[in-house]
């Protein structure tokens, strides 16, 4: 472009009118290139990552949840360093209120160079926390906030928001035992009493609920969900009593 100089002042020329689209910015790669890169990163999860230990499947959701093995897998795989900052908390001592904002910076190991950064918050107000005693929880509430902060800035980083979702496993989960009313105190009485007349141990206990229910507290059961553990534990009681052949003619005979 030829420029005019008159009293000190540049001038330049008029370019001419052109195509609007030319001023578009190019694309850093192409779109074989992207395929590409989408490919590998299905390759690396395929061939590298563990269904049920790195992502797992959420009902009701189409794609699977990227957990925090999953989450350390791509930083080592991409040559990710991590720096985590708490940038907000609310510890309310004397009513038991805890919450907690963490943000996540990836930087490239070898360049410095900042990727991603993600944000992750937990508060004892939460579902999974509310029935459960807000000051045996505060530590897992503060983890809780950095794997989620975490998993936001790998998916972000890595540009695998197309393969997983983010964190579902932590979101409320839909009750699909009906009502949300918890379970009442006298449904927790008749629970304890049964597993100690069973001579059953609170471990056996737990897994049994965190199978069917995924909970591990009988707090933290449902009225329903409470009622059907209850048979349950009166089937195997019979079963104790009377022999597995008695509890199926009893079964038929209902």
């Amino acid at each position: 472009m030829k420029q005019q100089i008159s009293n000190n002042v540049v001038h330049l020329k008029k370019e001419s009118t052109t195509n609007p689209s030319s001023t578009l910015p190019d694309l850093i790669i192409t779109s074989t290139e992207a395929k590409e890169r989408i490919e590998k990163l299905q390759e690396f999860v395929k061939t590298s990552m563990v269904r049920g230990v790195d992502y797992g499947s959420i009902d009701g959701f189409s794609k699977p949840t990227l957990l925090k093995p999953g989450a350390e897998k791509f930083c080592d795989a991409f040559g990710f360093s991590k720096t985590v900052d708490v940038i907000n908390r609310i510890e309310q001592w004397d009513v038991g209120i805890f919450s907690y904002e963490v943000r996540v910076t990836l930087s490239n190991k070898e360049t410095g160079v900042v990727e991603a950064e993600g944000i992750g918050s937990c508060n004892s107000k939460e579902a999974s926390f509310r029935y459960q005693d807000p000051f045996t929880v505060v530590n897992t509430l503060l983890k809780m906030a950095k794997k989620r902060a975490l998993i936001d800035a790998v998916l972000s980083a890595t540009r695998a928001s197309g393969l997983f979702t983010q964190d579902i496993e932590d979101f409320p989960k839909p009750d699909r035992k009906g009502g949300d009313a918890p379970a009442t105190a006298h449904q927790l009485k008749t629970l304890f009493r049964i597993v100690k007349q069973m001579d059953m141990s609170n471990g056996v206990a737990k897994e049994m609920m965190k199978i069917k229910f995924d909970v591990d507290k009988s707090i933290l059961l449902t009225k329903q969900q409470a009622h059907e553990f209850i048979q349950d534990l009166l089937l195997l009681q019979y079963a104790q009593q009377h022999g597995n052949d008695a509890v199926i003619d009893h079964i038929q005979q209902q």
